[in-house]
């Protein structure tokens, strides 16, 4: 097929292969525009080049303008901007359509289709650049190609001058970057006129309802990208600093990661979409059968409660019998792994942003890792292994195959690792061998993480990032990226300064988690931190995050013994499965509520789970996603009537029933004030 704004075709040609069906038209010109539209023609997008020579482009929706004229180019370190001056030599329209199988997610298939536009700019003094956009039905992405410089001489890009304007009226659900914290803060609603330096993925609603998503997709080798808003609503790319010079230095030929915009009529439309999955390589790694979605439990919460301690001494949670008791706990109820954190020598430091004392080749003597990894094989419970750097980079590369040696000996196939520092206080060892602080999410951050994926999977290891760098989608590339953090996560209800807003699911859903998984450690049926700081949340709602917040790996973070106080909520917990078929969104709106229905990928069982802000709601569930003619059986996880999260007792009213349902049937489901709802649909045998 061929753009209906170009009428010059010099070649065109069209293949199928392996169900992918690709065509292209290249098109000489000499003009001032090249457009493109959608494959469902929802989209069109459109380039211009003003009589000075500067490039800009605008994004069509349903013929609504929802991007307008937005400028494209750099600023650069080692040459005169890439900013003015620019002619079109050449546009190259590609269509693409194929299917994609993931070994694991919130789907099993993905389909893939899109039109490709290409082009290729010159400037007047001589030098080129390629600008390449995907454009899908649901959005679409556009990165930078650059050819090898001369003499192979190294690009220093200072800054991008890529815009997004947005042409309507809008409000904002962002957070800040290049603060303290990191990606750990509060998701703010405000006017987009308002916000300041924003870390993606940012969403925002237009005064038509229209939702767009921006973020980044294909992160490598490249700085991260912030938003820093310019004037009204008018966005510009802004890239994490370096602390050693330009935020990016490349050389020979290379691309940029892709500039993203998910575009869907509402909230629910943005989590369906895999616009950032797609934008990404396919699986680099082979078989991956190592990768094992899963359920565990956790040396962990205790800590944050301050009843046991990392450091030695006789708090000390990471001891063999304590994890033994643990292994025990996961082997009665169907758990595959239990974490330890504490496990090694180090943690008597001052190691939060820090790490020098910390040693992952050994473990503390209290607790005997041979012992425990062999208990647990016998209980057939694994290990997860923990590395906690401190956000000391260089200290761990130091040590990092040796340690991921030492969890292969004994058996440990999944990782967490964390990056506990402040903002721009990470350490990295410079090509002088000297140690200098700088950015996680920064060009040298952003090789550190790909170095530790791509160093597991030698070893046939999953990692788990916490404190990462933001998700963009290389799980599809490196499948052993199983999970990361990257989020206020239940840590904080713990802490209790403050605990999370009682709208923080139904924020993470369309803003954070559009980017990828988030380990954010539910289920604490406790519903309480340290001193009895209470949570803003039911029981039902906690039974729900399961389902609402995806993660292929996910910790049940609570005691023991608060699992056992309550075995009927724990049930749903033993139930839900982490890897699923199918995913569906009855219903949602950013940072009120949200349904989310999800197929389980072993079996014929759907899970359901819904949650709410502050405010009481009702909403009906149709269950057309079910299989018609079949009856299934709905155990059902709901909110009391009574039920209410700002009442010590109240929050704490479940009621647990069940009552037999087809795909014609709507539930009726009621969420309490800070509450939720979750729901086992199982077929009748």
């Amino acid at each position: 097929m061929v753009s209906r704004f170009m009428n010059v075709s010099l070649a065109t040609h069209c293949c199928v292969v392996l169900g992918m069906v690709v065509s292209s038209s290249a098109f000489a010109l000499d003009a001032t525009s090249a457009s493109v539209e959608s494959p469902g023609k929802v989209l069109n997008v459109s380039v211009q080049v003003a009589p000075d020579g500067r490039l800009s482009y605008q994004v069509e929706r349903k013929g609504q303008q929802v991007i307008a004229p937005s400028r494209l180019g750099f600023v650069l370190g080692s040459d005169k901007p890439l900013d003015s001056g620019f002619k079109i030599e050449r546009q190259v329209v590609t269509d693409h359509d194929s299917t994609w199988e993931q070994p694991w997610g919130e789907r099993r298939t993905v389909r893939n289709h899109y039109r490709q536009m290409r082009v290729d700019v010159k400037k007047n003094d001589g030098r080129r650049l390629a600008i390449v956009f995907r454009v899908f039905d649901d959005g679409l992405g556009f990165r930078y190609e650059f050819p090898k410089q001369p003499n192979n001489r190294a690009l220093h890009i200072a800054d991008e001058l890529t815009e997004f304007v947005v042409a309507q009226p809008a409000t904002a659900w962002w957070q800040q970057a290049g603060e303290v914290w990191a990606l750990e803060y509060p998701i703010q609603k405000s006017p987009l006129r308002e916000v300041g330096m924003a870390n993606t993925p940012m969403t925002v609603r237009m005064e038509n309802g229209t939702h767009i998503a921006f973020h980044e997709a294909a992160l490598v080798d490249y700085a991260s990208m912030w938003l820093r808003r310019v004037e009204g609503q008018r966005l510009r790319a802004h890239l994490t600093p370096s602390a050693t010079g330009n935020p990016v230095v490349r050389t020979g030929a290379f691309t940029t990661p892709w500039r993203t915009m998910q575009i869907a009529d509402d909230a629910a439309g943005l989590y369906m979409s895999d616009l950032v999955l797609n934008l990404n390589e396919p699986n680099k790694l082979g078989d991956v059968s190592w990768v094992k979605p899963s359920k565990y439990v956790g040396v962990w919460w205790d800590m944050h409660l301050e009843t046991k301690s990392w450091a030695s001494g006789p708090k000390h949670g990471a001891t063999t019998e304590y994890t033994k008791r643990y292994i025990d706990f996961a082997a009665r109820n169907g758990f595959r792994g239990v974490l330890v954190e504490g496990w090694n020598p180090g943690w008597d430091s001052d190691w939060a942003g820090n790490g020098a004392d910390m040693d992952f080749t050994k473990a503390h003597p209290s607790f005997d890792i041979a012992a425990v990894t062999d208990y647990g094989r016998k209980k057939g419970v694994h290990l997860i292994g923990h590395h906690e750097t401190g956000g000391n980079v260089a200290h761990y590369e130091k040590q990092m195959d040796a340690a991921f040696k030492l969890y292969a000996k004994h058996g440990v196939d999944s990782i967490k690792t964390g990056y506990v520092t402040d903002g721009g206080a990470a350490q990295f060892m410079g090509k002088n061998g000297k140690v200098h602080f700088g950015y996680t999410d920064s060009q040298e951050g952003v090789r550190h993480y790909q170095k530790v994926v791509e160093e597991a999977a030698r070893y046939k290891i999953a990692i788990n990032t916490h404190e990462p760098v933001k998700d963009t989608g290389l799980r599809r590339t490196y499948p052993n990226w199983i999970s990361r953090e990257g989020a206020r996560g239940v840590e904080y209800n713990a802490w209790g300064n403050p605990v999370n807003s009682v709208d923080h699911e139904a924020n993470l859903v369309f803003t954070r988690m559009l980017s990828g998984p988030l380990d954010y450690t539910p289920g604490i049926l406790s519903l309480e931190g340290k001193d009895k700081k209470p949570f803003n949340s039911t029981q039902a709602k906690q039974l729900a995050n399961f389902v609402v917040i995806y993660s292929p790996v996910v910790m049940a973070a609570d005691l023991i013994e608060h699992y056992e106080r309550y075995p009927g909520p724990f049930q749903f917990i033993k139930d839900v499965p982490t890897d699923w078929e199918d995913t569906r969104v009855p219903h949602g709106a950013v940072g009120e509520y949200v349904t989310i229905a999800r197929k389980d990928r072993a079996s014929s069982a759907w899970y359901v789970g819904s949650v709410t802000d502050g405010a009481r709601r009702t909403l009906d569930l149709k269950l057309d996603f079910l299989d018609a003619g079949k009856t299934y059986v709905a155990e059902i996880y709901r909110d009391g009537d009574n039920a209410d999260y700002r009442d010590d007792k109240r929050r704490f009213d479940i009621v647990i029933e069940k009552r037999n349902v087809t795909s014609l049937d709507t539930i009726k489901m009621v969420l309490a004030p800070g509450g939720g709802q979750a729901i086992r649909l199982v077929p009748v045998k």
